[in-house]
Parts: C-alpha cells; structure tokens; sequence
C-alpha cells in the first residue's frame, strides 16, 4: 500500500512538471506573421453586418431613329447614368414563346469611379432554358421572354441597345423586335453573414466554411476499384440479386442559406420528378469577369432575375459550380432529392441541371470546374443508380430538336445541346464532358 501511495505523488509531481513545462513554452502561430500584432484576449470578432435586400430596377426601351417594321422600331436602347446600384443585368419582353432575333450589347459604368466599359454582349437566346410545356410553371402566365443574365459588377450607369436582325427566311430584312423590351438592373443585396471561398481539398476549414456545407465529405482522389467496402457501400438486396451501389463520396454543397437566397421570391413549396436518369450541364452565359468571393452575390442575381424577371418558380439549376470547383445548391427542394428543375426544355423530368457560372464559347473552363461536375454526378446520379459514364432514354416533352414523346437515347451526362438545338454549354466545355463522365465513373468505383 506504501508503494502504491508512493506512485501517486511520483505521478503527480511528474505530471505537474510536465504540465508547467508545456505552459511556459512559447505559442506559434505558423499562419499568423511575426510582424503581425496580437489580438487582445478579450477581443471578439466585429458583429456580421446587417443584409441590404436586393432589388430590381425595370426600365422601358424606347425606339431609336432608323426604320420601322410593322410599328416595330428595328433598334431601341437606353442611356441611364443615373440610375441605383446594380451588377448584373438583363432585357426581357412580353411574350415568351417570341424569339429575339438580333443583337443585344450592353456597357455600363463602375460605380463610384466614372469609368464605362467597352461594349459586351448579352446572350440572346435563353428560352431553351425554361420550364417544359403542359408544366404549371410554364403555363403560370407570368413566364417573359428573356435574354440570358449578364453579370457586370458593382455599377451606377448603363446604356444599352437592341438590334433587330435578319434570320435567313427573310432574304436580309430585319425581323421586328419582341414588344415590351426592358432592361433589368438587378442588385443582388447582401446576405445576413457573406459567405467565404471554402477551402480547397487539403486546406483547414474556419467554422464559417463548415456552417455553409451540409456534408464534409469531399472526394480528394478516386477511390481505387477494390477499396474495402465500407458501410455506407454495404450491398444492397434488390429482388433476389445483391448489387453494389455505385455511389460517389457526397461533396462539400454550398447551401441555399450559405449563398444567401431569399426564399421569400420563390413560390412556396417544391416540384419533384420521379428520379434522375440524367445530368445536362450548361453554362450561365454570363461572362467570366467574376471572383469566386463574388459567387455568391452573382448566384443571388441570376435566382432574382429568374423568378422576378423571367417569371419562374425558382432559379432554373438545380447546381451551379463556379471556376474554383465550387458547388451550390440551385432550386429548393433538396440536394439529394429528384427536383424539377427549369433548365433544359422538354428533358427536366427525370433529370437535373448543373450550371457552370461563366462563358465557354472561346474561353476554357476551369480542370476545378470540370472536376467538380465529376464529383457532384457521381455521387448523385449514383443515389439513383446511373451511370455517369453509359447512356440512358429521356422522352421529350417538346422541343426544337425532338418532337413531344419521342423517347432519346442520350449520355447520362449531357450538354444542354444534346436535348436542345443552342449553342450551351458553349464548344469549349462541352468539349470536356467526356473527361467529367469517365472521372465520376471511377469516384463511383467502376
């Protein structure tokens, strides 16, 4: 028993130099520089701004000086130096089954510094991004016609102009212009707490990053083809036949909350669809002058064009991913749950849309972009149990490339142009998707 006594207070007198030695060591700081000057203990973190709520500034277009067709002027425009904040901009009109055939361009002026931009321009065919016909969306009677957004910074100026042109069928004359062009100079507001850039695969994550995701699981490297089973790939009995699930680590989803949406714009409630056989990707069309700290005022402007703008439920993708491999959640309803979304006419049942935010007709899409429509297909097109690499059949709910009920074979992962006759998702990242779907195969472990 004395020996045993004896122990202890050796322990203790051990453990109490122990602990002694380790408080008086110096503490460092490696990501803190040794010029940097110390916050006071008692210090605590600024309290988050409040949110500024978005708006929408709806302006009329008048006609300029130049011919006219059928009481249609073939070239309207606006100049507004004047006018509030915005940074991102649109046209629309009155009846969305009419086509803008012509050329929209747009400069604006930065705010606050009285510098204009050049000239750019705005896409004008975006009706092949919508809800499908015999849809209560598409029949709502508040759809509009629509050009794509564009996204031009904090700005206070704008001028625009609309030029009809010819198609062809009308030997060079000008078809006339939709009526009831507007421009829409959308302020995106701010959030309630901005999100930050999450970190990138390897990099820690700060408490504001984590509070954005709803899963940490992020795929950093494809698993091998004979990795353990673990037990969320138990096997699954189907009939009398035990199958493996093929489904790809969920990845980090910026929230809608994350990204600051207002769910006050939305219409209550969600759309479902049964599955989801197949994933269109597309690009937003909006340019690519944008910072990835900037993605989610950029995702707040296209989800209030969307539904105040262009009329819809909700913002059309059901995912968006931005040049630094970033994934956001798109139309309520759940990340992990079969909802209709508006993004590739006649083909939204039984599919989702996956939106990178940019421009690929000449420019390249990021390696982070395309690897993170890899990783989002495999894992949830592998929910469903498809195949991000084989093909499937989608029957058309009408369209310019496929009539009403014509079933299509199409790859599980498609470009909006493999539905649709549009040049989305532009060459340059449809000429990449081959590389998405062979890389999703194998996160799925095929």
């Amino acid at each position: 028993m004395s020996r045993i006594r004896g122990m202890r207070r050796y322990l203790a007198s051990s453990i109490g130099v122990t602990c002694a030695t380790a408080l008086a060591l110096p503490l460092t700081l490696p990501t803190t520089p040794a010029s940097a000057t110390a916050r006071p203990a008692e210090a605590r973190p600024a309290a988050a701004a409040p949110a500024v709520p978005g708006s929408t500034q709806s302006l009329p277009l008048a006609p300029r000086p130049g011919d006219r067709i059928l009481g249609s002027a073939a070239e309207q425009g606006l100049y507004r130096p004047d006018v509030r904040r915005f940074s991102l901009v649109g046209v629309i009109w009155d009846n969305p089954e009419t086509e803008l055939y012509g050329r929209v361009e747009v400069r604006t002026r930065e705010a606050g510094g009285g510098h204009w931009s050049g000239w750019q321009d705005v896409e004008t065919h975006n009706h092949e991004h919508a809800a499908d016909p015999d849809t209560a969306e598409h029949s709502s009677g508040r759809v509009r016609g629509s050009t794509a957004p564009l996204w031009v910074g904090d700005s206070d100026g704008v001028e625009v102009r609309v030029r009809a042109d010819g198609d062809g069928r009308t030997l060079g004359a000008r078809e006339p212009l939709p009526a009831g062009l507007r421009l829409e100079l959308v302020n995106p507001g701010t959030a309630p707490a901005e999100p930050v850039e999450p970190a990138q695969p390897g990099q820690p994550r700060t408490r504001d990053m984590r509070a954005l995701e709803t899963q940490t699981e992020y795929a950093t490297e494809i698993p091998a083809l004979n990795r353990q089973q673990t037990e969320e790939e138990a096997l699954l009995l189907q009939g009398e036949r035990r199958v493996k699930p093929f489904i790809g680590p969920r990845p980090r989803i910026v929230t809608r909350r994350g990204w600051g949406a207002d769910e006050k714009l939305r219409e209550r409630g969600f759309v479902y669809t049964k599955k989801v056989k197949a994933a269109f990707v597309h690009h937003t069309a909006s340019g690519n002058k944008y910072w990835c700290t900037q993605v989610p005022s950029l995702i707040r402007g296209i989800y209030r064009y969307h539904v105040l703008s262009s009329g819809w439920r909700d913002i059309g993708y059901n995912f968006l991913v931005d040049r630094c491999g970033n994934i956001y959640e798109g139309r309520a309803g759940g990340v992990a749950k079969p909802v209709m979304g508006a993004h590739t006419l006649g083909f939204n049942t039984d599919s989702m849309g996956i939106a990178v935010l940019g421009t690929f007709v000449s420019s390249k899409p990021s390696k982070a972009a395309v690897g993170a429509i890899a990783r989002l297909t495999a894992w949830k097109l592998g929910l469903f149990g498809a195949n991000p690499n084989g093909k499937t059949y989608l029957k058309s709910g009408g369209g310019n490339l496929y009539p009403k009920g014509k079933n299509v074979r199409l790859n599980v992962i498609s470009g909006h142009r493999d539905g649709f006759a549009t040049e989305c998702p532009g060459r340059l990242l449809y000429g990449r998707l081959g590389s998405a779907r062979l890389t999703a195969a194998k996160y799925q472990g095929r």
